[in-house]
């Protein structure tokens, strides 16, 4: 499994990296890896105001709609369009292939680190 140091993890399945106040999204190899290939994906739009908790995005797989949870309370600044054309990204790059980008973060859901991740997702299997 890969599972970037430098990034934050969610029980949920996603990613975060914050960079000068804005938090990048996305979702970790371990979810892609059990949606099998992602064929769609429901964004998010800019501007939009989202909560801890609740859905920032769906994923659709030859398997399953998934919810992709936010993991913080804030405004979305940006969203990666890349995606809508070419939602296997998520697959092939997860921690490249971010979802999107919040600002003006009030609240964070409690993040994990790598290895807090790592064990978390093994107590799963």
């Amino acid at each position: 499994m890969n599972t970037p140091k430098n990034l934050k993890y969610t029980k949920t399945h996603e990613w975060l990296l914050e960079e000068d106040g804005v938090y990048v999204i996305g979702i970790t190899d371990h979810a892609q890896s059990e949606l099998g290939d992602i064929v769609f994906i429901n964004l998010p739009l800019a501007d939009s105001d989202i909560s801890t908790g609740e859905a920032l995005a769906d994923v659709e797989s030859v398997k399953a709609v998934s919810d992709v949870i936010s993991p913080v309370t804030g405004v979305v600044s940006a969203v990666n369009e890349e995606l809508a054309d070419s939602p296997e990204k998520l697959n092939e790059q997860p921690y490249e292939a971010w979802i999107a980008k919040v600002r003006d973060v009030t609240e964070t859901e409690d993040l994990l680190t790598a290895e807090e991740y790592e064990a978390f997702v093994q107590s799963e299997a």
